[in-house]
């Protein structure tokens, strides 16, 4: 399943005001790497974990504690685990947090695939519980294409969640069986691109640079907190130039088809409540030029059993980053005391 456009936040036009010849000009802005980076409040624990065929790389905030789940939390397309920090800091209680890299990308290998399966997140997410906590079901938070995982897995396994949060996991638009011979066609195309290096992520010559390219995709994103992720989301290479840390198979269109049938047969099977969060500078009439609605997504939620609506204002697609602490406090009043 490609989502390609899904994880694009609003890109925000700033006018800026027309001086008067008399008026002495405003000195320049610092630059952004001038400003010292985002200082973590709780310290993350790089682990690496077996996990199929693949040693994973988890992230873990916290400690297990008797009784209590862990808070897992998946993140989205061309993201990293890391992604959460702000969400784990802004959280009042001090929980047992994991979050892994998925396959391909941060520092989580792809094993040498060139195409990426949406069944492989859901089995690499089976395997993660199965370790974590293979006799007690979980607290899981998806983020985008992570939320669509996280409710996709919880009707799958309904067993093995206990609360389920979707941060703008909205799905795909439905898909006709005559785009199949299109589709195949196109994969097999843009695998030939892949391997001719065509689909090749960008390079930067810096942290900073990185930084600079992140807050022009969220200019909510402020310079310090840009600066930090920028190191979690890309390195240095050999040459010095930043790469970021993931496949540029991510990049590839899945030629197996969304069918919104079987999509809604496993929603109706989720037990866990669920809470699915929206930002309010809601972008899907943008993604997907009317194909797929904010409308047609409230009504495949009906066929989550026990779910509600939640929306964090003064937010875009990247929420978890936009408004961490509201993020977290709707996290924190969703799930149960224990």
């Amino acid at each position: 399943m490609s989502l390609v456009g899904l994880m694009q936040p609003p890109i925000l036009l700033t006018l800026q005001p027309m001086h008067d010849t008399q008026q002495t000009p405003a000195p320049p802005e610092e630059p952004a790497h001038a400003m010292p980076a985002y200082a973590p409040r709780r310290t993350a624990r790089s682990t690496t974990l077996a996990l199929r065929t693949l040693p994973y790389h988890v992230l873990q905030w916290g400690t297990p504690q008797p009784g209590v789940p862990p808070l897992v939390m998946v993140h989205g397309w061309m993201d990293v685990g890391a992604s959460y920090q702000f969400v784990v800091d802004a959280l009042t209680t001090d929980r047992w947090v994991v979050a892994p890299d998925w396959r391909g990308f941060g520092l989580t290998p792809s094993g040498g695939a060139d195409s990426f399966w949406f069944p492989d997140y859901l089995a690499d997410l089976d395997a993660l519980l199965d370790l974590l906590s293979p006799d007690a079901p979980v607290d899981l938070v998806g983020h985008s294409m992570g939320g669509n995982v996280a409710m996709m897995y919880a009707g799958i396994r309904p067993e093995r969640i206990r609360t389920l949060v979707n941060l703008e996991g909205f799905g795909l638009p439905a898909a006709k069986p005559a785009q199949a011979p299109s589709r195949y066609a196109l994969w097999m195309d843009e695998l030939k691109a892949l391997r001719q290096g065509d689909k090749d992520l960008k390079t930067y010559p810096s942290q900073q640079a990185v930084a600079q390219r992140l807050q022009k995709t969220n200019p909510r994103l402020t310079a310090d907190k840009a600066l930090w992720l920028a190191g979690q989301w890309a390195a240095p290479d050999a040459q010095g130039q930043w790469r970021i840390l993931g496949e540029a198979g991510h990049k590839l269109v899945n030629p197996q088809l969304y069918r919104v049938e079987e999509v809604l047969a496993i929603y109706l099977r989720i037990a866990a409540p669920t809470l699915a969060v929206e930002a309010s500078h809601n972008q899907m009439a943008k993604w997907w030029q009317n194909r797929y609605t904010l409308d047609e997504y409230h009504e495949r939620l009906k066929s989550v059993p026990n779910v509600r609506i939640e929306v964090i204002n003064d937010a875009g697609h990247m929420l978890h980053h936009d408004q961490p602490e509201a993020v977290a406090r709707l996290i924190e009043a969703h799930l149960p005391s224990k």
